[in-house]
């Protein structure tokens, strides 16, 4: 069965000291669709693109990792600028639409559903978010959400957060960033961070500290993995690989509802593959997210 993945997808405008506009496909729920596309797994995402330029450099270049796009192309194709600072890191500056049209998806199986992003918060698509994972909750579907905090766009933390807690509360993995986790839960240790989203009902959370490693938790055990040693050209897509890479894995777990009862050495396993892939992605420009055919290189 595909996995669905649902969320925006944009054209990033990347901007770098001393250097000219970069521009490239990005967004972080198509970012992950891509890598799952790459790492050979069938799915399909459905977004909202414009009918330019943009628009078509997208649909092309997801086509191209093997990613059915369900989308009505019309008006202006959304963009994001990220201002690269100097250690690799990026700011980003959001001009978006989100009104994707649901009816395009033809009502069948998934084995996973993911949510995320801009998507999960922004009206007046939020609501075809909440539909599909409504339906996914009826089947076995494996359901994961990413929120990707971008707090210039979202708008105010008590807000967001009510918005978090109710999306985390219908899924089965959360995988979040530290400066996520952070802004949300401001007053909370790491610790108590990832204590507090097990307890909304996930079953699995993985939390992202950079060049720190990662943390992958359940209720029954807890693993700290450590980041891959490599040559940063920038973070782009970075965590999109980490999520990829958890939802191709546990994707093929013979059910959804065993995924609390992984033990540390499995916990490992998937951690050390996130990290892995998102490794390789770090090491390139932009959001070059790696390629099946690069797992044994």
């Amino acid at each position: 069965m595909p996995i669905l993945v649902v969320g925006e997808a944009l054209i990033d405008i990347v901007s770098t000291v001393d250097a000219p506009d970069r521009y490239a496909p990005g967004g972080a729920p198509a970012n992950v669709a891509l890598g799952l596309g790459r790492l050979g797994a069938e799915v399909e995402l459905l977004t909202d693109i414009g009918d330019d330029f943009h628009g078509g450099f997208l649909l092309a270049h997801l086509r191209e990792s093997s990613v059915a796009v369900h989308a009505r192309p019309t008006g202006s194709t959304s963009t994001a600028r990220a201002v690269l600072s100097a250690d690799g890191s990026a700011e980003y500056e959001f001009a978006l639409r989100w009104a994707p049209d649901g009816s395009l998806l033809e009502r069948r199986a998934w084995s996973a559903v993911h949510v995320g992003s801009i998507a999960a918060f922004l009206s007046p698509g939020a609501t075809v978010v909440d539909t599909l994972l409504e339906d996914a909750r009826t089947s076995s579907a494996l359901r994961t959400f990413d929120p990707n905090i971008r707090p210039s766009i979202i708008g105010e933390r008590e807000e967001s957060l009510a918005r978090f807690e109710s999306l985390a509360a219908r899924v089965d993995v959360v995988k979040l960033s530290d400066v996520d986790a952070d802004w949300l839960y401001p007053d909370l240790s790491a610790a108590d961070q990832l204590e507090r989203i097990l307890g909304l009902g996930v079953r699995l959370v993985a939390m992202t500290l950079g060049s720190d490693g990662a943390i992958v938790m359940t209720a029954s055990a807890r693993v700290r993995i450590p980041a891959q040693r490599v040559k940063v050209r920038d973070t782009i897509g970075a965590g999109d690989s980490f999520m990829a890479s958890l939802i191709h894995d546990l994707q093929d777990q013979p059910q959804a509802t065993q995924i609390e009862d992984m033990g540390e050495d499995a916990l490992r396993r998937l951690g050390e593959n996130a990290s892995r892939r998102a490794g390789v992605t770090v090491s390139r420009v932009g959001a070059d997210l790696p390629w099946e055919s690069e797992e044994g290189a």
